[in-house]
């Protein structure tokens, strides 16, 4: 398939990036051609991460890549004054020029950061109608950060850097937002296996039936934080992200009693909930994971449990849970969110998994006493589920699980138009 080379005659409405989920890392990783000539580039997907950054000491060879010089509009973009003034004596190559800004590469799986340059190269991606991929089509300047090998410490095997989601003016949506004239809108679809990300407006449309699953979402608002990555911290910015406020937790339609306080933000940026793709599992703060384990253990008093298998602390014998076309038939979770009428549910193929072949637990993590943040949702709880970021009108949609609709986010038809 060809590259788009005349950009203003072919606008795309949308942009998809395929995904899948690593069984060994539990990540979920996706893949973009960069540089030139061109090199497929696997990359740790990072809902929260600021922006795309990737290894440039194992041969980063490009023509077309340019540092970012200090001063410059793309410092300005990324927000930072850090200059490598007279750093690099030997050849000029990417992550080694004078006279370039530098940002921080941030590892939020293995919570390992680093500053380094900013830079520009060529990047590519697939064009979509909702329904398929389209042309591919190129960004020619698209802002990076070039990271030390050491940086890829418990990253899954052959990834090379991370692709940033979050809410920044130099993460993914920002800048094919920004490089093709469409909404600041992006939505994801992860599965345990195949999922996509679309970049930009519905419809999003899946196999079997060519339903729009961006039809009958529910929105509640994305709040901004003050403080929660370590580079945010460093950089004394906000976090990229993404809050949404919850008022109660429910199980069973049984209210969890909660510390209250605990789901507000204190001066410092400490609180509320969030949402994230490196964290596999759901963890909760100590005191919420005793309380929902509490409940959700009552409300399936029935059905024997087993000895907890770790990460997990509530585990049954899954032959004595019966099925349903949304996984275990077990109590729903629902989150309510900014009124008692709004609430995102957890069905069983979310809340539980399965550990052994006759072992299912409820999939939720105690994050201890003094977590940053008391509620981060993670990969498993939102898998099958469409999440849409607006980031224009400072809101996200979610459709809660799509196999109530007879598809999944493994359904996408990646039969190619073009």
């Amino acid at each position: 398939m060809t590259v788009s080379q005349s950009q203003p005659s072919f606008r795309p409405k949308a942009l998809i990036l395929p995904v899948t989920k690593d069984p060994s890392s539990l990540q979920y990783l996706t893949q973009l051609n960069q540089r030139t000539p061109l090199v497929p580039v696997k990359l740790t997907l990072d809902l929260g991460g600021q922006y795309l950054w990737v290894d440039y000491e194992k041969g980063y060879l490009s023509s077309s890549y340019k540092p970012a010089l200090c001063g410059s509009a793309q410092c300005s973009l990324a927000k930072t004054k850090t200059c490598f003034s007279e750093c690099c004596s030997s050849s000029p190559k990417p992550g080694s020029y004078n006279n370039t800004c530098g940002l921080i590469a941030d590892n939020t799986v293995s919570q390992t950061y680093s500053l380094r340059q900013l830079g520009q190269d060529f990047v590519t991606i697939q064009s979509t109608d909702g329904s398929n991929p389209g042309k591919i089509v190129k960004v020619p300047n698209f802002i990076l950060t070039c990271a030390a090998t050491f940086m890829l410490q418990g990253l899954a095997k052959g990834v090379e850097g991370m692709a940033g989601l979050g809410w920044t003016k130099i993460s993914l949506p920002a800048q094919f937002s920004a490089a093709f004239s469409f909404r600041r809108k992006f939505a994801i679809c992860l599965s345990s296996g195949k999922g996509v990300v679309f970049f930009g407006d519905g419809p999003y449309n899946m196999l079997p039936t060519n339903i729009d699953i961006s039809k009958s979402l529910i929105y509640t608002p994305l709040i901004f934080n003050n403080v929660s990555t370590a580079s945010a911290h460093f950089a004394g910015d906000t976090s990229s992200d993404y809050f949404i406020g919850v008022n109660s937790i429910k199980v069973n339609g049984k209210n969890v009693p909660l510390n209250k306080t605990l789901l507000q933000f204190d001066e410092y940026g400490f609180g509320g909930m969030k949402m994230s793709t490196v964290q596999p599992y759901t963890v909760l703060h100590a005191s919420i994971h005793k309380a929902v384990v509490t409940v959700f253990a009552k409300e399936l008093s029935g059905v024997p449990t087993v000895a907890g298998v770790g990460p997990f602390e509530l585990c049954y014998n899954s032959t004595a849970i019966g099925s349903t076309p949304v996984g275990p038939a077990v109590p729903v979770i629902d989150l309510v969110l900014q009124s008692s009428n709004v609430y995102w549910r957890i069905y069983g193929g979310n809340s539980m998994v399965q550990v052994k072949e006759d072992v299912i637990c409820l999939g939720i993590v105690d994050g201890g006493e003094n977590p940053t943040t008391p509620i981060v949702i993670g990969g498993h709880q939102v898998e099958d589920n469409l999440l849409q970021f607006d980031l224009a009108a400072s809101r996200l949609g979610f459709s809660s699980s799509l196999l109530f609709r007879q598809t999944s986010c493994a359904n996408f038809d990646y039969t190619s138009t073009a």
